[in-house]
């Protein structure tokens, strides 16, 4: 859902769960990775449940407040929607935003730590959405659970690569309050690969197994002239100074371009836009329907008033010591064009760090671990699932990955198949 839109009221929210169809095998519940579980939670709204409803989330899903923000719905749940062949489908993000913002209006204390706890311990590496999936169900289940994480703050992505305007960060801090409430120990500024191994962990820190859900840590760069000038920058680095610093910095009055087509892409015009920049532009190398960003997230952008170049990748960047312009080439290669610029972001993909120096750990021809279904590694006891292992995917999909390598490392631990 594209944040900036007016949230439920509680008569809205009332007459767009009226709506729903009362689905016995529900087709949304069916299309959500995570198991949210939308025909359940739809219904105790619809009958004035909304405790039910918030519980309903929470307990599948305990990034629940964050995928109602960011969660690709109209692909996925809203897609699968059975409305959508009578007339529009069901607001489902809405609805479970709705739902999330009463149980924080209500101080609803839903997630809870077991009585008891057992005695086997297990760390979490990185405290991204699978990470913090996983280590929430783990806790669920009764275990000590440890994340580790290298920055300061928990949320990974969340917490760095979402710009405020899409992902307000009190959205994200009760969603981690929810998995800090299950009794799980953050780390911070521990950064595992370097000063401590993986084997580490459970060879001399008594850990019965490791989850390892670090992300996509490096930035893709084009090579092209000019990439070493000044101003130029990563998306994922132009989204952590925006989060860190509450805005970019000295964008005022000036022009930005910003090279991709994805999701990270229109998150950084949206965040430029955001800071005072005068004028943002969106060049990606295909068409707009060929962009695997997302139709609201575009339409979103285009509505703060960035402009949206299609056809167009970028050849060189010129300037002195700074980036001044930017010279592109049309996909038929004949075409050309210039744009000057101030500030220039390449939001054209990530790729995971050195995982065999981080673990050990098998990895494929690309870099990315290499798993078995409940995403166990080459490594027994050593688990792993998000972007890492499948690539830069949607939070739901990382929260759905992390929920099943949960089960694999209880199953591991319990000595079960």
């Amino acid at each position: 859902m594209v944040e900036g839109t007016t949230g439920f009221s509680h008569r809205t929210a009332m007459e767009e769960a009226g709506r729903c169809l009362l689905c016995y095998d529900a087709p949304c519940s069916v299309a959500c990775p995570a198991g949210t579980d939308p025909g359940k939670f739809i219904r105790s709204i619809r009958f004035r449940n909304v405790k039910g409803a918030a519980e309903t989330i929470r307990q599948s899903n305990v990034l629940g407040g964050t995928c109602a923000h960011v969660c690709p719905a109209s692909r996925l749940c809203e897609d699968a929607c059975s409305r959508c062949g009578i007339d529009r489908p069901i607001e489902i993000a809405k609805l479970q935003r709705y739902a999330i913002e009463q149980e924080k209006a209500l101080k609803m204390k839903i997630l809870r730590p077991p009585a008891k706890k057992k005695t086997e311990q297990v760390a979490c590496i990185g405290a991204g959405p699978a990470s913090l999936a996983c280590a929430a169900e783990l806790a669920k289940a009764g275990y000590r659970v440890t994340v580790f994480e290298r920055n300061a703050r928990a949320g990974g992505v969340l917490t760095f690569g979402i710009p405020p305007v899409r992902l307000p960060q009190k959205i994200l801090e009760t969603d981690l309050a929810a998995v800090k409430g299950l009794g799980v120990k953050f780390e911070y500024g521990k950064e595992i690969g370097s000063k401590i191994s993986v084997s580490d962990l459970t060879e001399k820190k008594g850990f019965s197994a490791v989850f390892i859900g670090v992300g996509l840590g490096l930035a893709k760069m084009p090579e092209i002239p000019g990439v070493n000038l000044r101003n130029v920058t990563t998306g994922m680095d132009f989204l952590r100074e925006v989060r860190e610093k509450g805005g970019a910095e000295k964008l005022s009055g000036k022009n930005v371009i910003v090279v991709g087509g994805g999701d990270v892409a229109m998150d950084c015009a949206i965040a430029a836009k955001e800071a005072g920049a005068a004028n943002v532009s969106v060049w990606y190398r295909r068409t707009v329907e060929e962009s695997p960003a997302e139709t609201g997230e575009i339409l979103f952008a285009v509505s703060r008033g960035v402009s949206f170049s299609a056809n167009f990748a970028p050849k060189q960047i010129s300037g002195k010591t700074k980036a001044e312009s930017v010279e592109f080439i049309g996909r038929d290669n004949k075409s050309t064009a210039k744009s000057l610029t101030d500030l220039v972001i390449f939001a054209i993909g990530q790729k995971p760090e050195d995982m065999e120096q981080l673990a050990g750990v098998e990895t494929d021809e690309n870099g990315f671990i290499v798993t078995d279904p409940l995403g166990q590694t080459s490594l027994p006891g050593i688990f792993a699932a998000g972007d890492a292992v499948h690539g830069g995917k949607t939070v739901v999909e990382a929260v759905a990955a992390g929920k099943v390598a949960a089960g694999g490392m209880i199953a591991y631990i319990e000595g079960r198949e």
